[in-house]
């Protein structure tokens, strides 16, 4: 069984990723593959939206004869990260009262 990953949290695997480092797309969808079951064709249009919101920004940087496009956040971005963290963590500590629950009478 996989637990399915909604758009929301996303976006903050995606932002958080690079609040610690640009990445260009290909390494970025790796990173994210270690934590979660995702392709590239899902990765490019998460990325191109967040670019659209002002999340994120890009640059190109050579590479082997070709041009790589890095992913860099934002101030906003990093605004929108802290608040999906803060929004991560109520949602994690009411589903830990559920699933951790000790002895309580039904």
């Amino acid at each position: 069984m996989k637990i399915q990953i909604t758009g929301e949290l996303l976006d903050g695997l995606v932002l958080a990723l690079l609040n610690q480092d640009d990445y260009y797309g290909y390494a970025l969808t790796q990173k994210v593959k270690n934590v979660i079951d995702i392709s590239e064709s899902t990765m490019y249009p998460v990325l191109r939206r967040l670019k659209k919101d002002g999340d994120l920004t890009t640059y190109d940087k050579p590479f082997q004869g070709r041009n790589r496009r890095y992913y860099q956040i934002t101030t906003a971005g990093k605004q929108r990260l802290d608040e999906i963290l803060r929004l991560w963590e109520e949602y994690k500590d009411n589903l830990d009262q559920i699933f951790y629950q000790k002895g309580e009478e039904k």
